[in-house]
């Protein structure tokens, strides 16, 4: 079971790497874009961050943080609605690509300093 985790893990952190370096490449753009990478890591990292919660309810000792859990979960909704919202537009606003961005650096902040 472990072992299950560890790679549902990985597959959260490639999701991550996704929806930050997907964002990221638009920063550079005249004309930024929702872009694939984006939306399939946004939905990556909800598919498995639900999956690695369940896990940890049935099987871990310890007890979940519901309250990181949710607001990690509060951050990547808003996410994935910029995301969803925009993914058809020719071009984004600047302000909507570094919300996306900040939005992804804070979930990041959260999962780790917390």
């Amino acid at each position: 079971m472990e072992f299950v985790e560890h790679l549902i893990v990985l597959l959260h952190f490639f999701g991550f790497a996704s929806l930050l370096g997907g964002a990221l490449v638009q920063v550079r753009s005249a004309n930024p874009v929702v872009n694939n990478a984006m939306r399939d890591g946004a939905w990556t990292q909800l598919v498995t961050g639900l999956v690695l919660v369940v896990l940890a309810e049935l099987f871990d000792d310890d007890p979940v943080n519901h309250a990181k859990v949710g607001i990690k979960l509060l951050v990547l909704i808003g996410i994935l609605a910029l995301v969803l919202i925009n993914r058809k537009k020719e071009h984004i606003t600047r302000g909507t690509l570094f919300t996306v961005l900040g939005l992804t650096a804070a979930n990041a902040a959260v999962a780790v300093l917390w």
